[in-house]
């Protein structure tokens, strides 16, 4: 099937010429929104962090990343990994005890990559320096949980920072050109207009941000957000509205960004609702997505008011 965006995987097989893996590690860190420093409770959504396996983090990142290269390894015939520091906030440490953490790929010949997750309310010059020093030697990737925009969006999630807070990061990270940003939105929040979302689209084309990962709201048992949803019941985006959401969402994103994922889901056991993202489900619905821009002759950036 055609694919009328630019995905991740197209994108690091132009750089290495080659199929290159993801080996996510919970490095053990927590979070300004879980200690005190913002808050306490988490985002609205959040489930322990975004890793649903806890005892990963009972293992040294080392042994996380020794393991992700050998189930790859055997899978897929993989020979190049990206390294991919996920759970919780991971730029939210003194700079030499990330520098400890980030160099654990210095032992694995076969990590050509670097992805920090983080906050754009937890970085500093002192970290964004730090993670320039791999961009001599690695492909290097900030991701940033953005979600939204809009002050009432992020005000509802509880997300603890405001988009000012996102614009010092991305400028901040703009200085060392090196770094690549993808940014976190997610699309479905109940307090947002169709047009506020589509908004948010053009806000990252005229950011010209380096990548996008798209996400569909779910509520996941244990999280705030379960609570509200069975206390106060919201309307949640049907299958077929997210669809032409996410493609309507791209065609007004800029060509160049790297649209590294269309869809979130969780596993059965913890998921409340909509029933769409069963993690069961997902290539199916990337299958929908991607056959939707078929039917519309449409591709990435037919509509940036930005290009």
């Amino acid at each position: 099937m055609e694919v009328r965006f630019r995905t991740f995987s197209n994108y690091l097989k132009e750089i290495f010429g080659e199929k290159v893996y993801r080996v996510t590690v919970d490095a053990g860190f927590t979070c300004p929104n879980r200690d005190g420093t913002v808050g306490m409770q988490g985002c609205i959504y959040c489930y322990a962090g975004s890793e649903y396996n806890p005892l990963k983090r009972q293992k040294s990142v080392r042994e996380q990343i020794a393991e992700g290269i050998e189930r790859a390894g055997k899978r897929y015939k993989a020979k190049k990994f990206l390294v991919y520091y996920q759970a919780y906030t991971n730029t939210y440490a003194s700079v030499d005890h990330l520098k400890k953490v980030y160099d654990e790929i210095k032992n694995f010949p076969e990590v050509v990559g670097l992805i920090v997750g983080t906050r754009p309310d937890a970085v500093s010059e002192e970290v964004i320096k730090l993670i320039n020093s791999y961009t001599d030697n690695y492909l290097v990737w900030i991701e940033y949980g953005l979600e939204s925009p809009h002050f009432k969006s992020l005000k509802w999630m509880k997300r603890g920072h405001g988009f000012s807070n996102f614009l010092y990061a991305f400028n901040l990270t703009r200085k060392y050109p090196a770094i690549n940003i993808c940014t976190h939105i997610i699309l479905g929040l109940p307090v947002e207009t169709r047009e506020e979302m589509l908004e948010t689209a053009d806000i990252l084309a005229a950011m010209r941000v380096d990548g996008v990962k798209i996400h569909p709201l779910h509520v996941i048992k244990g999280t705030p957000l379960e609570k509200l949803y069975l206390d106060y019941p919201f309307p949640l985006l049907k299958e077929e509205e997210y669809v032409e959401l996410v493609v309507d969402f791209i065609e007004r994103l800029h060509p160049d960004t790297v649209v590294q994922r269309i869809t979130g889901e969780a596993p059965p056991d913890i998921l409340v609702a909509p029933s769409w993202c069963n993690q069961k489900f997902k290539n199916k619905l990337i299958d929908k997505i991607r056959s939707r821009f078929a039917e519309r002759d449409t591709y990435q950036g037919r509509k940036c008011k930005f290009c």
